[in-house]
């Protein structure tokens, strides 16, 4: 019987739109907690940004769903006055994977950033380089190797997602239907011999992604600009 290759096109674009978001929030995210000067409220937002890598995943699709669902006031609002359920649609497959991916991207690349070596920053100052230009031109593409260490990391996380994704988006054959959720499916059906194909397709994403981290691990340790203890 061939493959209902469904599954595996709803995972790659839901993995590949949160990477972009997760990418995207998660160096603003880093941003503005390395940037952050009391340790107090440093330490608060961290541990917030944090919270979703320690959470299960069905405790953070619960809260996705108490705050996205029909009746939630996010979904409400977007239920009412744009007409868009957000709920058990595919928009909430890539919601739940950009939440729970963020705290890994967001953790690579705030390490990342602040293993910049600090000569390079206060060179940029005393050419009378503005901050933010010096976060673009010095800071983010010398992280960079790291950052995109982490994107890569995302990537897998959003493509594995299971217990969010489950909770707040379902599993709607054809619409929400991730590969892991097809897997699961399989397994509960007795249909032995798709749930080893498509366990088969996420390793080798799997093993693909190690080797992409393993690259950016070696880019990272060879950049110039990191700060050495």
């Amino acid at each position: 019987m061939p493959i209902n290759v469904a599954p595996i096109l709803i995972s790659l674009k839901t993995a590949s739109l949160s990477m972009v978001v997760t990418f995207l929030l998660g160096i603003l995210g880093a941003k503005i907690v390395a940037d952050m000067q009391q340790k107090k409220w440093k330490m608060i937002l961290d541990g917030l940004l944090t919270l979703p890598l320690v959470l299960p995943p069905t405790v953070a699709g619960f809260f996705l769903l108490y705050i996205f669902g029909v009746r939630g006031p996010v979904g409400r609002f977007f239920l009412d006055f744009f007409s868009i359920k957000i709920a058990f649609s595919w928009g909430a497959t890539v919601l739940a994977s950009t939440a729970i991916s963020f705290p890994l991207m967001y953790r690579s690349a705030r390490g990342a950033l602040e293993q910049v070596d600090p000569n390079l920053i206060y060179a940029a100052r005393t050419l009378g380089m503005s901050e933010w230009a010096i976060f673009r031109k010095v800071s983010l593409p010398t992280a960079m190797p790291g950052v995109a260490s982490g994107g890569v990391l995302a990537f897998a996380r959003g493509l594995g997602e299971f217990g969010a994704t489950a909770m707040i988006a379902g599993n709607i054959a054809g619409k929400t239907r991730t590969l892991p959720l097809a897997i699961y499916s399989a397994v509960a059906g007795g249909d032995m011999d798709t749930a080893y194909t498509y366990v088969l397709i996420i390793v080798i994403f799997s093993f693909v992604v190690v080797d992409l981290m393993n690259y950016f691990t070696a880019q990272e340790d060879r950049r110039p600009g990191k700060a050495r203890p």
